[in-house]
C-alpha cells in the first residue's frame, strides 16, 4: 500500500512539473511572438509612414513594387524555406535571432499598408485580429478534440491560397481576389486553434527528456508559427474591413 501511495505521489509531482513547465514554454512562445508582431509594426509604420524610405521599396504614388520590392516581398517565404532547413543546425539563440531578422523583413513588406489605409482602420483591424487571436488559441490550447486531421486539410488549402496568390499577381481578379481574402481568414483561424494545440502536445510528448536546447528552439517555432498566423489573418482582414486612404 505505502508503494502504491509512493508511486502516486511520484506521478503527481511528474504532472504538475509537466504543468507547471507547459505554462513556462507556453508563455514564452507567447512572449517571443508578441516581440516579434510588434517589431514588424514598427518597422512597417516607420518606412510606411516615410515616404523616402517606402520609395525604395514601391512607386509613391501607384505603391507597385519595384525590383527591390518584389524582392522583399517574397523574402519572408524564402526566409521560411531556409529556417525549416537550418534550424537543427541553428542554437536556440541563433534561432531566436533568425525570428527576430524575419520579423522586421516582414516589416518591410508590410510597409505599404500605412499609406494604402487609414491609421484607424489599421488599429481596428489589429484589436479585431488580437481578439479573434486569442480566442483560437484558448479553444487550441483547452480542447480535446484532436484537431491534427484538420492541420492536414488547412495546409493543404494554404498551398492551395498561395499558388492562387501567384496566379492572380498575373490576372488581377478581383473576384478571385475576394475569395482568396475569404479562405484565407478562415485558413489562419483554423490554423490558430491547429498550431497551438500542436505546441502543447509537442512539450508534453518531449518533456521527460528536459532537453532545454529542443525546448528553446521548439519555442521559436511555435513562436513562429503563430506568428505567421497572426500576421496572415491581419493581413487577410485588413483587405476586407480596411478602410482605404
Amino acid at each position: 500500500m505505502a508503494d502504491f501511495r509512493t508511486m502516486r505521489g511520484t506521478a503527481g509531482v511528474r504532472t504538475a512539473a509537466i504543468d507547471e513547465g507547459l505554462r513556462a514554454h507556453m508563455n514564452k512562445v507567447y512572449a517571443t511572438m508578441s516581440v516579434g508582431t510588434l517589431l514588424t509594426f514598427l518597422v512597417a509604420w516607420a518606412v510606411g509612414t516615410n515616404p523616402q524610405l517606402l520609395s525604395v521599396l514601391r512607386d509613391p504614388m501607384t505603391l507597385q513594387p519595384n525590383i527591390l520590392g518584389w524582392i522583399v516581398m517574397f523574402a519572408p517565404l524564402g526566409m521560411i524555406f531556409m529556417f525549416g532547413a537550418a534550424v537543427n543546425r541553428l542554437s536556440a539563440a541563433g534561432a531566436q535571432l533568425f525570428f527576430y531578422v524575419f520579423a522586421s523583413v516582414m516589416g518591410l513588406s508590410m510597409a505599404w499598408i500605412f499609406v494604402a489605409f487609414t491609421g484607424t482602420s489599421i488599429a481596428q483591424v489589429f484589436l479585431v485580429t488580437s481578439i479573434a487571436f486569442a480566442g483560437l488559441s484558448l479553444y487550441g490550447y483547452v480542447t480535446k478534440r484532436d484537431l491534427s486531421a484538420m492541420g492536414s486539410f488547412l495546409v493543404m488549402g494554404l498551398i492551395g491560397i498561395l499558388v492562387a496568390m501567384i496566379v492572380n499577381i498575373f490576372l488581377a481578379s478581383s473576384a478571385l481576389q475576394f475569395a482568396i481574402t475569404i479562405l484565407g481568414v478562415l485558413i489562419f483561424a483554423g490554423l490558430t486553434a491547429y498550431d497551438t494545440q500542436k505546441i502543447k502536445t509537442d512539450y508534453i510528448q518531449h518533456a521527460h527528456a528536459m532537453d532545454e536546447e529542443w525546448l528553446g528552439k521548439a519555442a521559436i517555432m511555435g513562436a513562429l508559427n503563430l506568428y505567421l498566423d497572426f500576421i496572415n489573418m491581419f493581413m487577410f482582414l485588413l483587405q476586407l474591413f480596411g478602410n482605404r486612404e
